[in-house]
């Protein structure tokens, strides 16, 4: 738990889910309530964490982040799946709190690297994971795996 001039840093639970639904529709993300808390309880199942920005009301980000072994690396690879701040809530420094409180959580994890998955058409994600210290590292490629119809 982080807290700087009234933001706390907490993990996200499923009774977190009702408030969430309006950030995430925010960032365009249609989620059901019920969908969302059932998915924040499987993901403190697992090795994953969720983490959620509050100040003084609804919450104002969220960051998703699973880590997962590398046979390329010697420690586990943190990923961050999900980085959302609420748009009048953006440039205050949340973002990096919730970078901060992510990074911590992923060497308690045993994690030697953080990466960011993000859009490419994420302009002021890419700006941000740049002033933060990431490095880009090539594109990703997507993949269902049901059969198309």
């Amino acid at each position: 738990m982080t807290l700087r001039h009234g933001l706390e840093i907490r993990a996200a639970t499923a009774a977190d889910a009702p408030d969430l639904v309006a950030l995430l529709a925010g960032a365009g993300q249609v989620v059901d309530a019920r969908d969302l808390g059932e998915r924040l309880a499987a993901l403190r199942l697992g090795a994953a964490k969720a983490l959620l920005a509050v100040q003084w009301g609804p919450p104002s980000g969220l960051l998703v982040m699973h880590w997962y072994p590398d046979l390329a690396m010697a420690k586990p690879v943190a990923q961050i799946t999900m980085l959302v701040v609420g748009e009048e809530h953006r440039r205050q420094g949340i973002g990096r709190m919730l970078l901060k409180s992510a990074a911590q959580s992923a060497r308690m994890a045993g994690c030697g690297h953080i990466e960011i998955v993000t859009a490419s058409e994420a302009s002021s994600l890419h700006a941000f994971c740049r002033a933060t210290g990431f490095a880009e590292a090539g594109p990703r490629f997507v993949r269902s795996l049901r059969k198309q119809a």
